[in-house]
């Protein structure tokens, strides 16, 4: 589909000194994509695959800011420009300063709409804002949004006028201080802790859909054995009509219509299957029609594929990928960059970290107490990765919080004593983030909590996630206080890898292992306080513990064991325990040694 791109340069005053006043801040170390970052084409790509419009302006750029005390009203002058979306305490963003819960965050821009979205209504969409984001625009408070990783869309129609328009966010971010979801962000981070994101960090763009009805959003499922895709689009007018063609390459190979909000069954011949071996996708082309007129459209993609979980010829339960078990292996992802933070300099830089998994050998990614944008969910889907995906804690801001950790000990452990209103904002953001990636094929397991941070009432939660997605598996706590339920029992050892029991009703994993730690010159976020469980010093020595490592695996999956996540993809600040340093500038151990042994281990489920 040929994809209309249009560029919005910011308002005058700002284009004219764009490039001579931003500049990275700081003197941290920095990604090769860092250079390549361009305030006229900041994340150009579009921001949601999984429902693609032609016609959108892209937001990313300079904004206005200002940081300022929490009863402040709007400033009358910002202090200086921000880059959109980088979070204002990363590099990129060309502040670099901490935003604290006693301030709020201002940004502003201006934008014009194209006259040929005249008689549209304007959707205004953000990829994520952390923490709480009321927008105005041309002054009117148009919509708000709590939570720090869900994507979130406003109709900003009523609010325009001609000509110029002007939109302003205020937010506020409570980080680690209060009761919402920051995951390893920390006001004063240290060890396992990282700098904390506040703001705008996800792609902010703007789209025009029309007046009567238009999709809102797609899901989709399949059942292999009846070789059926099954869609379901929502509208914002349930009473019009859809078009579903679904195609490869430029052959349609299945279509019909339904009502919106009807779930479309589509026959697919001789269907090709996604795995990490051969991760196909089929293209989908959406039809909305009202009242004979066609009135939206977009494309967006599926693939047949199912997990579930069956018992081995030895008994054992496994998890199994299209009906045959696989062992699921790869690394432990936290998605952390030096210069951007939560967010990715580049598409590319993205893309990297998921490239260098697969050449490592593995199907597999643990996406570790943080949520991406939509493209690195694509970009798995596309390369065929496998995605456990985490929920980002609760803040743990005292010590109460963190109940008491029964590690690796069934039914071992105390709950965390969360309150009604941490436990509410729990549920909300869960439910949005798994809404919002429910789509993506490559989620194949869901994980609720982890090592007991903020874990509360685990059975109840592991329900609920359950209800909200049947055709998943959950890891109800992974290294947590071990409960039975869900469907998987997550162990956690460091740094030589360990099985201290095994369960016949329950698929048993290692949930994390290593943690060998390189620290190597010049690629370090700090001068000290670098650390890993153990450390050496040279690519040969890291290799070789890993290797031996992964082969003491090899004596476990015969017994039971049913997959495996080694910490971990990269460095992250003061850790040095990564497969890359932290400026993904060099791999730190040798990456045919790791294929081969990472290789050996998946294969061995094959060979039973």
């Amino acid at each position: 589909m040929k994809r209309l791109f249009l560029t919005l340069l910011s308002a005058a005053a700002m284009v004219a000194s764009a490039n001579a006043q931003w500049k990275i801040a700081g003197d941290k170390i920095r990604t090769p994509w860092a250079s390549k970052v361009s305030v006229d084409s900041v994340l150009p790509e579009y921001p949601r695959p999984q429902l693609e419009r032609e016609q959108w302006l892209n937001l990313n750029g300079l904004w206005h800011y200002s940081i300022t005390d929490l009863s402040a009203s709007k400033p009358i002058a910002f202090e200086g420009e921000i880059l959109v979306p980088f979070a204002v305490e990363s590099a990129l963003s060309g502040v670099q300063r901490t935003l604290t819960p006693e301030q709020l965050l201002w940004y502003e821009r201006t934008f014009t709409v194209p006259s040929k979205w005249s008689g549209k209504r304007i959707m205004l969409n953000f990829g994520a804002v952390d923490w709480s984001a009321d927008v105005y625009v041309n002054d009117i408070l148009v919509g708000n949004h709590t939570g720090g990783y869900a994507p979130f869309s406003i109709d900003i129609t009523e609010a325009l006028t001609k000509g110029e328009q002007r939109l302003t966010v205020r937010v506020w971010d409570p980080s680690d201080q209060r009761h919402n979801p920051v995951g390893k962000q920390r006001l004063k981070p240290s060890g396992i802790w990282y700098t904390a994101v506040s703001g705008i960090w996800q792609t902010v763009w703007l789209e025009p859909v029309d007046k009567s009805n238009h999709i809102e959003g797609i899901k989709t499922e399949c059942n292999l054995d009846r070789n059926e895709l099954y869609v379901m689009a929502d509208c914002s007018n349930n009473s019009g009509k859809l078009t579903i063609e679904v195609l490869e390459g430029e052959k349609v190979v299945s279509a019909t219509d339904v009502l919106c909000g009807v779930k479309a069954t589509l026959p697919i011949r001789n269907a090709k299957l996604w795995s990490p071996d051969t991760p196909h996708l089929y293209t989908l082309r959406l039809t909305l029609w009202q009242s004979g007129k066609v009135v939206d459209s977009a494309s967006s993609y599926a693939a047949m594929r199912t997990f579930s979980k069956a018992r081995d010829a030895q008994g054992h339960l496994r998890m199994t990928l299209n009906g045959k078990p696989i062992f699921m292996y790869g690394p432990l992802d936290q998605g952390w960059w030096p210069d951007g933070l939560y967010t990715a300099p580049t598409d590319e830089a993205l893309l990297s970290d998921i490239v260098l998994t697969k050449e490592l050998g593995f199907n597999t990614i643990r996406k570790h107490i943080k949520v991406e944008p939509a493209r690195w969910y694509y970009h798995c889907d596309r390369e065929g990765i496998i995605v456990w995906q985490d929920m980002p804690c609760l803040a743990l801001y005292n010590d109460n919080k963190n109940g008491r950790w029964g590690r690796n000990n069934i039914g071992g452990g105390n709950d965390s004593p969360v309150t009604r209103e941490e436990k509410q904002t729990y549920y909300k953001e869960w439910g949005e983030i798994m809404d919002a990636l429910s789509f993506f094929p490559s989620i194949g397991v869901w994980v609720p909590f982890n090592e007991a941070w903020a874990q509360f009432d685990t059975e109840a939660v592991t329900e609920w996630t359950a209800q909200k997605d049947p055709t998943r598996l959950i890891n109800a706590a992974s290294g947590g206080n071990l409960r039975l339920c869900g469907d998987i029992l997550d162990i956690h050892n460091y740094p030589a890898p360990s099985m201290p029991f095994h369960h016949s009703d329950f698929v048993v994993v290692l949930g994390e292992y290593g943690g060998i730690g390189y620290p190597m010159k010049d690629h370090l976020w700090w001068n000290k306080r670098n650390w890993g469980y153990i450390q050496f010093n040279n690519t040969d020595e890291v290799t070789a513990e890993y290797v031996k490592y992964a082969n003491q695996l090899k004596q476990f999956v015969p017994q039971g064991m049913a997959a495996a996540i080694y910490t971990q993809t990269t460095d992250v600040e003061g850790e040095v325990n990564g497969f890359v340093t932290y400026d993904r500038k060099v791999v730190k151990m040798n990456k045919n040694k790791v294929n081969a042994v990472n290789t050996q281990i998946i294969n061995m489920l094959n060979e039973q």
